[in-house]
């Protein structure tokens, strides 16, 4: 790894992967938000991914590899903007990585686009179908570009491309969407449901990264935390309490207070509150010597000075 490009740099996983890969690589970012203080070494350019100012950054800095998390995750903008950004952003990035010579690309998918469902077995592994636009259609924009990186494997031998679906991400710096809500007081779950749930540490995300990046790893993989744990326990160990709703009234009221801007979440995302998203991570710890370093317990002790 001679130059990092890292796409999204100034959100919270992306200063810290920066930070991290700025100890034994040369390292450069491009994201719309400015990052203060991002210390010698770092180089941001505030660019737009769809902008032909950000080809110029591919080509005058012409990175070795591209670590690419630059999509909108949230449901605050609009949802034509959101698969703009995210589907039509990272396929001029492809075209970019093709023209100017990248040889590694690592893509950061999510769980969240195997959809949850009662009929999921425990430990899906990666050959699992991508079903979560059947039931959660305000994310299919990212089942899309983990379609597009998939292919883009077998297009583009040339360039050695990783795409890493990992599960729930925790942590002081990074803002997901579970960390939001078990950030709430009092947190709505589905009354007579429990499913286990998944993590990871912002900081084992960040170290499975530079493995993929070091190992020069080819693929798709899920990446795991140290285990799971229901729900309900979840909520508990992070300083909140459970508020169990029926399914159908929870549905009803997170589909219109989602319309009418006052709630974050919409009604899809109450499948994943309902039913296991399980994932098998043993192919990328086969393969790029992976494993997690930080526990639940500390996972969660983190969360809950933050609450």
């Amino acid at each position: 790894m001679e130059k990092v490009l890292i796409t999204g740099i100034s959100g919270g996983q992306g200063q810290l992967l920066a930070r991290r890969l700025a100890r034994v690589t040369e390292v450069c970012g491009a994201d719309i938000v400015p990052w203060e203080g991002a210390g010698a070494g770092i180089r941001v350019h505030r660019v737009d991914l769809r902008k032909r100012r950000f080809e110029d950054v591919v080509r005058t800095e012409r990175p070795t590899a591209v670590v690419h998390m630059g999509f909108i995750r949230h449901f605050q903008q609009g949802e034509r903007l959101r698969h703009d950004v995210n589907v039509r952003g990272t396929k001029q990035l492809m075209d970019h990585c093709v023209k100017y010579g990248v040889k590694q690309l690592v893509v950061l998918s999510s769980s969240y686009v195997y959809g949850a469902f009662a009929e999921n077995p425990y430990y899906m592994d990666e050959d699992f179908p991508l079903s979560a636009s059947r039931s959660y259609p305000e994310i299919r924009d990212l089942v899309e570009v983990d379609t597009i990186s998939s292919s883009f494997i077998w297009q583009h031998p040339e360039i050695s491309t990783c795409v890493l679906r990992p599960v729930n991400v925790l942590g002081t710096h990074v803002h997901s969407m579970i960390a939001s809500y078990l950030a709430l007081p009092r947190v709505p779950t589905v009354m007579g449901y429990d499913p286990m749930l998944q993590f990871i540490a912002e900081g084992d995300l960040c170290e499975a990264i530079v493995l993929a990046l070091e190992r020069q790893v080819r693929g798709v993989f899920n990446v795991v935390g140290p285990g799971e744990v229901p729900l309900h326990t979840t909520v508990s160990e992070v300083g909140a309490i459970a508020w169990p709703v029926p399914r159908p009234v929870a549905r009803l009221l997170f589909d219109r207070f989602f319309q009418w801007g006052l709630w974050n979440y919409p009604a899809g995302v109450l499948d994943y509150l309902t039913y296991p998203v399980s994932l098998s991570g043993a192919r990328f710890m086969e393969q790029a010597g992976y494993e997690p370093k930080v526990s639940l317990r500390e996972i969660f002790r983190a969360m809950r000075r933050t609450t």
